[in-house]
């Protein structure tokens, strides 16, 4: 079975409560073509565009599967076949997601942007969504105390934050925003020293992750800076809640 028609075949069997489904299909995505229907133009030309659905104020581009789905949905204009990987790398950070063969039966089936994140940087790498976040309740005030007695160590450590994240598959985490001056690479080694220190006060069973705070597509990044404060301030005044936390959202259904 080609990438293609594993795409195909998933698409039929992806339902709200088949979330596993719908990972297998963002794999089988990623490693596909797809054939973006131009509005406009033709493929390279300047003028040249992508057409544009937009469900509950979130934006896609259509697209069909194969050449095959490009038939049966007359699409009489210009169109390219680009790899999943790259029109995801292209699409997602203005926040558009991929509409795939719109002309089926029940309206084919959106991507949302942050799954073309995903699906861009890596499935493996970034947990899968909708992801649920809240502030953290567990008991581990010696790994926070430890945490914020390393940053005062680590020069170029400007502030630090926690969530709770629940992702829709996979154990849920405490994660902790890393706010560093410069660009997110920038003090890295020691960034990542302070952390291997300070996780030997976390309890057997708790899974932690980091954020880079300077990461604006990053959907927990995004949620701690509208809706917390750090819990470490190297410059402590002016630091606080930004942001409106009505007008996040990321393309899935039930306004996540």
């Amino acid at each position: 079975m080609s990438a293609e028609e594993a795409v195909e075949e998933l698409l039929t069997r992806v339902t709200a409560d088949r979330l596993e489904t719908y990972e297998e299909l963002l794999g089988a995505l990623a490693d596909s073509e797809v054939w973006m229907l131009l509005w406009q133009g033709a493929p390279g030309e300047p003028d040249a565009h992508y057409g544009g659905i937009e469900l509950a104020g979130h934006g896609y581009a259509p697209c069909v599967t194969s050449a095959g789905q490009l038939t049966a949905s007359g699409w009489n204009r210009a169109y390219e076949v680009l790899p999943g990987r790259d029109i995801a790398a292209a699409l997602y950070p203005d926040h558009w997601g991929l509409w795939l063969n719109p002309h089926a039966p029940g309206g084919g089936l959106g991507v949302p942007w942050l799954d073309l994140r995903r699906i861009a940087g890596g499935l493996d790498r970034l947990p899968a969504g909708p992801l649920r976040i809240s502030e953290p309740s567990v008991g581990v005030d010696t790994f926070y105390a430890r945490l914020v007695a390393l940053a005062q160590r680590t020069p170029v450590l400007r502030a630090l934050w926690r969530a709770w994240v629940r992702p829709a598959l996979g154990s849920s985490y405490l994660a902790i925003g890393l706010d560093v001056d410069g660009p997110p690479e920038h003090g890295a080694d020691a960034v990542r020293a302070m952390m291997r220190e300070a996780v030997v006060e976390v309890p057997d069973g708790l899974t932690v992750g980091t954020v880079a705070m300077a990461d604006g597509y990053d959907p927990v990044a995004m949620w701690l800076r509208a809706n917390t404060r750090p819990f470490y301030d190297r410059d402590a005044a002016g630091v606080g809640r930004a942001g409106d936390p009505d007008r996040l959202g990321y393309g899935y259904p039930g306004g996540y």
